[in-house]
């Protein structure tokens, strides 16, 4: 029914038994002295530096060099070796979120924060378009499970990922790093860390990435989809015009203009979830792509994906000796523009499209102190968020039929059926919402040392939030020549639905309590208690019927979620072992479920309970040899989803429910989620050589709600290894192989169910596939100085 190779347990067996081999082979050589996974990563996730075995947080850090060491450039990568972490695409490579532990939003619709909070240098990033941006001069990446409310606040309820950049220091020095690979792409980065006297430092980073795409329109040959063209920079500027006092100033920007929008397409004849992939396609002219080849198709309109951002930043700290002041001020805009040919096919059917224009604007200020005993943190944070955003289609062929099926003098034989959409006046919708978020909070948190032994733990946020909601559906005729969704040339026509505006004004709390108990240097012992809390919002839907366009599916409340937790952090083996292990139940109130309903997608409030474990270890056996291990397991449930499992009443009428009384599992949620390194160090003449495997095992997960075939993908084993050879004593420069899914295993990352035609109660008789990256190599080129 896919075109991929459905893992067993043999096949999953057959290579861990090849690391395992690989193991064995290495065991033969002289080993280093070096280890990586044992490092010890500092971490801010308390808002203060600590190592991260001293947090009672279910955390996974990778510092600079093992970011380096395991070859991630993208910050959708990092993901891979966190148990219990999943990477969203909802568009492919054109968009991406995260999901902890179940708590996850697969909508693209852009004004929708997830529940899972991105930050950058401690500032907040609230447009999932603004997120996929490549990892350059990392100094850090923190991914912390479970809900984070009190410190960070911001839609934290599942966690967050804070990626740190490297700072201006004194001392000169910096890298640059060339790779080569597959389909002729070209990867630089960089960095130069310049002293300008004893009170000023500067650093400046930049990466770009160009080359050709790995899917083949078989339409236009020379022009595959997918490709790479991205580029992103920083500036930070240090002044420290005292041992008290330092000033952080930080410009920044991105942008990328690809090729995308490809799905591979698969005929789903009846509005059932299941794929008949032999059936002609009769909404497409009866066109069939069943070569077997998830790389290519034959798309009549290639996608674009156009995207800019840019960023300016200050931070200040200041120590007044009795406490620490801390100010962060931001400012941050991203522009994204972006179409697909959704049908897939040769037909001009259905192209979907999308446009953000977000400018957000936040301030922290924080103190912090502490005495013998305890330490404490306090502060207040405020943030302004303006999206400006559009979806829609042009879909000539698509209301055509649309039009033919909704017109009775067509249907009763009195005027022959549309063949043009000149003939009734429109070829495309463009919807139009603005959202406007006022956000200030005021939160503190105490920990407070009954002994050398027990600490105790507490925190409060309090949260008031204003948003501002306004919403259109507007029929559209494009011209032919239009391959954006914002085309001046395009003539509006008409209003479908009234226009919808919205405002809300939500007053949440978050919190936390907690006990740790550090038996002795090497052991901790937690268990917790925390409040999250998401704020609430509006919807865009893309196609609806009047009656979606009433407040009960366009405004949901705020999400509140109750998450318990025990947790153990332990090291042994006189530092050559290390285990961590946490276990949680989460309880929610007005749970934000991500669903789609025909063509719309929403967010609506429902009742969910996740429960789960993860286990981490950490292995130096010997000299030179790494292991690191990671298990997740994850049990969650939702129900009472409105539209979806009950029935929902508007003033225009009732929405009957799909699957009445069901109890579903949230998108892209694997029970099983595993991960594994082995790494090997080795002395070689004046330098070192590195062999390294890794992967990711994820079983079964769907992509929507209704969890039928066509959104469910089976499980998949992906595995990368890499070669390295490191130079001299100083690491100065190294070189280094890799091959990245080395099985070439073929697996979903997205699927749309949009099986059957118009006229037989369904959309136009295809699932939209979207696969994860086929095999690839490169070759890179690293030097220090």
């Amino acid at each position: 029914m896919k075109n991929y190779t459905k893992i067993t347990l043999e096949s999953y067996r057959t290579k861990l038994l090849t690391g395992a081999a690989l193991s064995l082979v290495l065991a033969g050589m002289q080993p280093a002295a070096a280890q990586m996974v044992m490092e010890e990563v500092m971490v801010t996730a308390q808002k203060r530096s600590q190592s991260a075995q001293d947090v009672g947080i279910s955390i996974s850090a990778f510092s600079r060099s093992q970011l380096e060491a395991m070859g991630y450039t993208n910050a959708q990568e990092v993901t891979a070796m966190a148990p219990g972490v999943t990477t969203m695409q909802p568009n492919g490579e054109a968009n991406y979120s995260i999901g902890i532990r179940g708590v996850a939003n697969n909508d693209f619709t852009t004004n929708v924060e997830s529940p899972v909070a991105i930050y950058v240098d401690e500032v907040y990033i609230s447009q999932m378009s603004g997120a996929g941006f490549m990892l350059f001069d990392i100094d850090r990446v923190e991914v912390l499970r479970g809900p984070q409310g009190t410190l960070f606040g911001r839609n934290a309820t599942g966690g967050l990922v804070h990626y740190v950049t490297a700072k201006p220091t004194q001392e000169f020095g910096g890298y640059g790093s060339l790779s080569y690979g597959s389909f002729d792409r070209i990867k630089f980065q960089g960095a130069v860390n310049m002293p300008v006297n004893d009170k000023l430092a500067i650093r400046a980073s930049a990466s770009t990435h160009q080359g050709d795409g790995y899917i083949t329109n078989r339409l236009q040959p020379g022009s595959k989809l997918n490709n790479a063209n991205e580029s992103a920079g920083r500036l930070q500027v240090l002044f420290t015009p005292s041992d008290a006092v330092d000033i952080l100033l930080n410009a920044r920007f991105g942008q990328q203009d690809i090729r995308t929008g490809f799905f591979e397409n698969v005929s789903e004849a009846n509005p059932d979830g299941v794929l008949t992939p032999t059936v002609p396609n009769v909404s497409l002219d009866n066109y069939l792509d069943n070569d077997g080849d998830p790389y290519a198709g034959d798309y009549d309109k290639p996608g674009r994906n156009k995207l800019e951002t840019y960023g300016f930043s200050g931070t200040l700290n200041w120590d007044m000796e009795w406490a620490e002041l801390t100010s962060i001020t931001d400012y941050q805009s991203v522009n994204r523009n972006y179409i697909e040919d959704s049908d897939a096919s040769p037909v001009d059917y259905f192209n979907f499209y999308l446009t953000t224009d977000a400018k957000q604007f936040s301030e922290e200020l924080r103190l912090a102190g502490s005495t013998d005993k305890m330490k404490w943190v306090t502060g207040f944070y405020y943030m302004d968020l303006d999206i400006n955003d559009t979806n829609g289609i042009i879909a000539p062929g698509f209301l055509t039929d649309f039009v033919n099926l909704v017109t009775p003098e067509v249907q009763n034989g009195d005027i022959p059926p549309f063949t043009d959409p000149a003939e009734f006046g429109f070829n495309g919708l463009r919807n139009p919402y603005q959202t406007d978020v006022k956000t200030w909070s005021v939160f503190g948190q105490l920990e407070f040392d009954l002994s050398d032994e027990l600490s105790l733990i507490a925190g409060f946020r309090y949260i008031d939030e204003k948003k501002n909601h306004n919403y259109r559906d507007i029929a559209y005729f494009f011209p032919g020549t239009s391959n954006d969704g914002l085309d001046p040339n395009a003539e509006e026509v008409v209003d479908f639905v009234t226009p919808y505006a919205g405002k809300r004004h939500d007053k949440e709390w978050s919190a936390r309590a907690q006990v740790n108990y550090r038996p002795n240097e090497d052991t901790l012992l937690y268990a917790s208690w925390n409040r999250g809390v998401k704020s609430g919002g509006f919807n865009a839907p893309l196609l609806p019927t009047a009656e979606y366009v009433t407040e009960p599916l366009m405004n949901y409340r705020p999400e509140k979620l109750d998450a318990f937790e025990v947790g153990f952090k332990l090291d042994f083996a006189e530092g050559k072992a290390r285990v961590n292990g946490s276990a949680y139940y989460y309880d929610y109130n007005d749970y934000q479920a991500f669903a789609i309903i025909q063509l719309d997608t929403f967010t609506l409030n429902a009742d969910a309970k996740n429960k789960g474990f993860e286990l981490e270890l950490l292995l130096n056996p010997r000299d030179g040899m790494d292991i690191q291990a990671g298990i997740g397991y994850i049990d969650a449930k939702v129900k009472n989803v409105p539209g979806i499992t009950v029935d929902v009443d508007t003033d225009l009428g009732t929405v009957s429910a799909i699957l009445p009384g069901a109890e579903l599992r949230p998108v892209n949620t694997p029970k099983w989620n595993l991960n594994g390194l082995i790494r090997q160090e080795f002395d070689i003449g004046s330098g070192a050589i590195a062999l390294q495997l890794d992967g990711q095992y994820r079983s079964e997960h769907v992509f929507g709600l209704l969890s039928t075939p066509a959104l469910t993908e089976d499980g998949y084993f992906v595995g990368n290894a890499s070669v390295t050879y490191i130079h001299g004593t100083d690491e100065a420069w190294s070189v280094r192989l890799f091959v990245k899914n080395i099985t070439d295993e073929e697996y979903l990352v997205q699927t749309f169910d949009l099986g059957g035609s118009l006229a037989g109660g369904g959309l136009f008789g295809m699932t939209e596939q979207y696969y994860g990256r086929p095999r690839t190599w490169g070759v890179n080129l690293s030097y220090n100085f």
